[in-house]
């Protein structure tokens, strides 16, 4: 890892990214962890270039407390079959009457203030990886000669309050992308990048280490199961079933207080089950596993990076649907239901097809962090802004 970081480091140098550039605000949103990890990724890339980046989460901005009613809202949303996967692909995709209406009742309350922070701390340049956050911008950029404004999203089908007009730069991660922003914004600018990892990722431990430090055979069978931070899914009933297969489960609950209790007690009956909570040793328990079990998100560009196959729920509803159909052309994924037979059977079918060697990490930073130095070039701030 150290002999990639300092390639990397030393490509920036070489264009001048030693001196201090200005100042950034990426706005994220507190629904998952999706939207921060981009954030953190994204500020890793624009802090080695020599800009200085804070992150606000524009759900808290947008309720003046903690975000916790549009993630209520959300999650009552996605709570009920159907309602999201109806909302998303008749509105949201559409730019249907709803999907303005949302975006017109969340600026009502964002725009005054994200206008006071925006007044109170000046910045260069905003991306925005929310989209009411990116509406937001749009209708603040006038206000703010020179303010270059960005957005970022990771979805396959980019709906339409993503999109604004006064949006200088979209950044996104498909061809399929590229063509949705530009179903609703024709002559809109647009760079496709690959998907942002951050750094831990590109440095894991070998399987036969991360094994070790877990207790877990080296010639045994592991998957690691996750669902976000939110732990979506029956991932109980899938840990258990797994075991009781012979699996060794890595089963991560996530932010999910709930699930986490449900995980360790399950982990009292059966021993193969090594349960965690909110955890940063992501590497390490997918370096440790034969096959990461997991929702569309994230996660998946993350298990390709140290090169784990996935086997995808298919639990996130609305753009959830999206993303998986693009994982799975993406290759090295399975698609499954989440009744735990169903699931069950696929993961032992993956099982005896994949068996990674103990080192296989197949991803490096240097292509995303090219993309997204041309990608900032467009926009006026490479080398020489």
């Amino acid at each position: 890892m150290d002999e990639i970081s300092g390639t990397v480091n030393e490509t920036l140098a070489e264009s001048g990214a030693e001196s201090r550039r200005g100042n950034v605000l990426l706005l994220s949103g507190s629904l998952g962890m999706g939207h921060d990890v981009m954030a953190e990724a994204c500020t890793t890339s624009l802090e080695r270039r020599g800009f200085t980046t804070r992150t606000a989460d524009s759900l808290r901005m947008t309720d003046g407390r903690n975000g916790a009613l549009g993630q209520n809202v959300f999650r009552g949303l996605i709570a009920i079959p159907g309602v999201y996967d109806a909302l998303h692909f008749s509105q949201l995709r559409t730019g249907g009457r709803v999907a303005r209406a949302i975006e017109q009742t969340s600026s009502r309350f964002l725009v005054p203030r994200l206008r006071e922070d925006l007044q109170a701390q000046p910045v260069d340049m905003v991306i925005s990886i929310f989209a009411s956050a990116a509406a937001a911008v749009s209708r603040l950029k006038p206000e703010f000669p020179g303010l270059v404004t960005a957005v970022f999203s990771s979805d396959c089908c980019v709906h339409r309050i993503w999109v604004q007009e006064n949006t200088d730069l979209f950044l996104v991660t498909s061809q399929t992308a590229a063509r949705y922003v530009r179903r609703f914004s024709p002559q809109a600018r647009v760079a496709v990048v690959p998907t942002p990892v951050r750094t831990p990722f590109y440095d894991p431990p070998t399987q036969e280490e991360a094994r070790g430090s877990l207790g877990i055979p080296l010639e045994s069978r592991c998957v690691l199961l996750m669902s976000g931070s939110w732990g979506l899914g029956p991932l109980v009933e899938a840990a258990e079933a797994l075991a009781a297969a012979g699996v060794w489960v890595l089963a991560v609950a996530g932010r999910n207080e709930k699930l986490a209790g449900q995980l360790a007690a399950l982990a009292e009956r059966d021993h193969r089950v090594i349960p965690f909570g909110f955890t940063n040793r992501i590497p390490e328990l997918m370096a440790a596993s034969n096959l990461v079990v997991t929702s569309s998100g994230d996660t998946c560009s993350e298990a390709r990076v140290i090169g784990r196959d996935l086997l995808l729920m298919d639990v996130v509803p609305g753009h959830g649907r999206d993303n998986l159909q693009k994982e799975l052309d993406r290759g090295h994924a399975e698609v499954t239901s989440t009744d735990s037979l169903s699931l069950t059977r696929s993961a032992l079918a993956c099982l005896d097809r994949v068996k990674p060697p103990s080192e296989r990490v197949v991803g490096t930073p240097q292509a995303w962090e090219q993309a997204f130095g041309a990608a900032l070039a467009q926009v006026g701030l490479g080398a020489n802004w």
